[in-house]
């Protein structure tokens, strides 16, 4: 596939059809499912309560379930995040979206950090996990090194925001999670991505994932007004 042309139909595989608010109801996550469903995306990303609801619909297809994991602010204690890893994955989740927790990488508590990703990579019991960085909250110094205990944590994927924090993926950001990376994991462009040509530009620039709650209105062309 050439990325320079991608379309709108060809982000279908990229995009992680998302929906974490706090007032979504089932009726919607079984709405989100069933949009999944006819665009072909590639997962839904729910919350770790909705998981159930989500495998309700999908339980024939081979859609993935993405479970948020101590979403929205990762700190939670790791035993806890482990605990809703494991809990998800019993519920249907083949992919753990795991938020850092951002004050012990803050203060340089990185024996801490890695320690907690590994926790949860654990109790995914070799489900895909993505560690969520919330790059808006970090220098790029902190970028690097989140990226880096994420590989050594043993993660399938970084990532770059909640939605929830005030941020939103770049370009920049995601060339400099790909400059520590490499080929090793994966990346996951997240927050704001709303429009196609933004789309495009993160995949060029080396997202492997597209986390939106825009994914309809983006392989179709409609007006996308506001969302993750």
């Amino acid at each position: 596939m050439n990325l320079e042309n991608l379309s709108g139909k060809d982000l279908a595989s990229y995009i992680d059809h998302t929906l974490l608010k706090p007032d979504a109801t089932k009726l919607q996550i079984r709405k989100l499912c069933e949009e999944a469903l006819e665009h072909h995306f590639y997962a839904v990303c729910v919350n770790s309560g909705l998981v159930s609801t989500a495998r309700e619909v999908l339980r024939t297809s081979k859609i993935q379930i993405a479970s948020v994991v101590g979403f929205p602010l990762g700190a939670n204690d790791s035993a806890s995040k482990a605990f809703e890893t494991n809990r998800a994955v019993n519920l249907g989740a083949a992919e753990i979206d795991m938020v850092i927790n951002i004050g012990a990488l803050k203060a340089g508590e990185f024996n801490f950090v890695e320690r907690d990703i590994f926790d949860v990579v654990r109790a995914a019991e070799g489900k895909l996990v993505k560690v969520i960085l919330e790059t808006s909250m970090l220098t790029d110094d902190e970028k690097k090194k989140a990226c880096e205990l994420s590989v050594k944590a043993g993660a399938h994927f970084v990532k770059t925001c909640t939605g929830f924090g005030g941020g939103s993926a770049s370009v920049a950001d995601i060339e400099l999670m790909k400059s520590v990376v490499g080929n090793s994991v994966k990346i996951k462009a997240s927050g704001g991505v709303r429009d196609l040509e933004t789309a495009k530009k993160l995949i060029l620039a080396g997202a492997n994932r597209l986390g939106t709650s825009s994914g309809v209105a983006l392989v179709t062309g409609a007006t996308i007004k506001g969302g993750y």
